[in-house]
């Protein structure tokens, strides 16, 4: 029973993607939609029963369907593992993922291809599930490259526009430079144990005596890359504020609960491996750290409503890698529950204003949307509480559990997670006060046609709101279900549980002022004193720099794209040329040799008698100078 269950859990959302791909036209755009989220919806269903399942009988399901690859001694099946770590994922990919898809069905409506737009995000749910459920990193590897092919066509879903097309190739192509380190980890691992089975590989692991530490690291290492480019971080994050090219559930369902998650997974997934390589889990906290602080940065001046929640992605994403880092893997596990609920509202909720505005993403053209849409407004004010840390909101549980772990570990990378976390409060209220308050400063058609969305919108939006307030009583300082749910992953504890004391409640209290601080800043500047950004070509010195993303695409495109470019081109007219007159020459010649050759063949008898002649004195010469 649990194998098929497993089957109809994965298999649900392909199917829903093979009945859009090959009758969704005909069905019509309400029915493509119904069925791609039907098809989610049966996911998280099943996903519910195995959840309630393992709680009670802690007993970890494993299912292999059949053996896939037999190489000497590496074997390797194609299964799958339902324990407490896949069931969480699973939890909220299907759980949030069936909000987005049901928030679709009205959102893309007027799009004429609706049905392809379904099948794609079936398509991205069932890879996302492959990966999450995989019992083995191939078989993660799977869903891990399945993903990157749907953000490709999600990302350039509207492609009559070049510039979604630039965008999808290039998180296209940056994904794949991190798959190239995951790639490489594996066959190290896969050389090192013969397997690249999770309870094999931990069993091998935990009780070797003699391991190649430094081999392992480097296979941590290659891991970690593949992490970057599918969790953006520096220096592969530069892809992800571009994806907001596709259509805004798109964004939701790759920012908030699928694609960039899948590098914490993995982390998370094989712990076992990290912790017996210090040095590289320092390299993931010094990452994670960074990243979140330069995303901050840039996050606090774009002015396209996506834009500042992309970076505010990436921006959390290093704070998850930073618990990583610090061995606090049921920390990060926390903050990836919290920020798919407040991320996905956001997402979903700036998709709700971009909508009401017939597609104006730009905030200056924004403003006093709060009373022509009071639903939106709500769940997007109470998201933005969480994610800046004010209590009692999840965000707050999270966020705090991260800096009081790094505290714990070096208080420079507090200091840089703690001023990342002001920061947020500030451009997350930047935006909250820009879009909703003051006078509206659209044109006035927009303003005459401005309304709260349909019911398919705003009932996700309050779904996820109320997930974003309540959804930190999983892990509560001292009285954690979630610690206690996930024990049994970790070969050893990150650290004690946080009980409150002076230290905690003191860092608490800081966290909270620096988040009250930051929303007072934004209050100040962009409420009190009315201040609208600058158009772009206003934009100097700092706040130009920040607004660019510190040229850092710009570099990129010096320092590989041009010299690819230019390589390419020497190649194709110096080298192919030259290479192509060598064979053309030698062609040549050939016919050359050929066309004499055949002058030869003129049928006189007397020439061939003389040439005979010829050839015989030649032996016999030969045969008496030879003695």
């Amino acid at each position: 029973m649990d194998t098929n269950l497993a089957l109809v859990l994965v298999l649900a959302p392909f199917l829903g993607f093979l009945i859009n791909v090959f009758f969704g036209k005909s069905l019509g755009k309400t029915v493509s939609g119904i069925i791609g989220t039907a098809a989610v919806v049966v996911s998280f269903v099943v996903t519910l029963f195995f959840f309630n399942q393992i709680s009670q009988t802690k007993q970890v399901i494993q299912i292999t369907l059949f053996d896939w690859i037999q190489l000497s001694n590496l074997h390797i099946n194609l299964g799958f593992l339902l324990d407490q770590l896949s069931l969480l994922w699973l939890l909220f990919v299907t759980g949030i993922g069936s909000l987005i898809h049901l928030y679709s069905i009205s959102y893309m409506h007027d799009d004429e291809n609706m049905h392809k737009f379904f099948a794609y995000l079936n398509l991205f749910v069932f890879f996302m599930i492959t990966l999450v459920m995989g019992s083995n990193l191939l078989v993660l590897f799977i869903g891990w490259e399945g993903v990157g092919l749907c953000s490709y066509l999600l990302i350039g879903f509207w492609h009559k526009n070049q510039d979604y097309n630039d965008a999808a190739k290039k998180a296209f192509i940056m994904n794949r430079i991190g798959d190239l380190g995951l790639l490489i980890g594996m066959f190290i691992i896969g050389s090192m144990f013969s397997t690249l089975d999770y309870a094999t590989l931990k069993t091998a692991i935990v009780g070797a005596t003699n391991l190649n530490l430094p081999l392992l690291s480097l296979a941590a290492l290659c891991l970690f890359i593949g992490a970057c480019g599918k969790s953006a971080q520096i220096p592969l994050y530069t892809w992800l504020p571009d994806a907001m090219a596709g259509p805004t559930p798109v964004s939701a369902l790759i920012h908030a609960a699928t694609m960039v998650t899948a590098g914490i997974f993995m982390v998370t997934r094989l712990n076992f491996v990290f912790d017996l390589a210090p040095d590289v889990q320092t390299v993931i906290a010094i990452i994670g750290a960074v990243t979140s602080l330069v995303a901050a940065t840039i996050g606090l001046v774009q002015t396209d409503i996506k834009k500042v929640l992309a970076y505010s992605t990436v921006s959390q994403l290093g704070l998850m890698f930073l618990a990583l880092g610090l061995g606090a893997y049921e920390v990060a596990v926390f903050h990836v529950i919290t920020h798919a609920f407040f991320k996905a509202c956001l997402f979903l909720g700036s998709g709700s204003v971009i909508h009401g505005l017939h597609g104006e993403q730009d905030m200056r053209k924004m403003g006093g949307l709060r009373k022509a849409m009071p639903i939106t407004f709500w769940t997007m004010l109470i998201s933005s509480l969480a994610i800046s840390g004010i209590p009692f909101f999840s965000g707050f549980f999270s966020k705090d559990e991260i800096l009081l772990t790094a505290f714990e570990h070096s208080i420079p990378l507090y200091v840089i997670g703690s001023i990342a976390s002001i920061m947020t409060a500030f451009y997350m209220f930047r935006l909250m006060f820009l879009t909703f308050f003051k006078d509206f400063r659209g044109t006035e058609e927009q303003k005459h046609h401005l309304h709260e969305s349909g019911a398919l919108i705003t009932f996700p939006l309050i779904i996820l709101a109320i997930l974003a307030t309540f959804g930190g009583l999983i892990s509560l300082p001292g009285n954690s279900w979630l610690n206690e749910y996930l024990a049994p992953l970790f070969t050893k504890v990150a650290g004690e549980e946080h009980h409150l004391g002076t230290t905690e409640y003191t860092l608490m209290g800081v966290a909270v002022l620096g988040g009250l601080l930051g929303i007072l800043i934004a209050y100040i500047k962009y409420f009190k004193q009315d201040n609208v950004p600058e158009a772009d070509e206003n934009i100097t010195g700092l706040t130009k720099v920040l607004y660019n993303k510190y040229y850092v695409d710009e570099i990129y495109d010096v320092i590989f794209v041009r010299s690819i470019n230019g390589l390419s081109k020497f190649f194709r007219d110096t080298i192919e040329t030259g290479l192509s007159a060598l064979v053309f020459g030698l062609g040549k010649v050939t016919n050359e040799i050929g066309f004499q050759g055949r002058k030869l063949q003129s049928g006189s008898i007397g020439l061939y008698l003389f040439a005979f002649v010829l050839g015989l004195c030649a032996i016999v010469s030969y045969i008496f100078l030879a003695k």
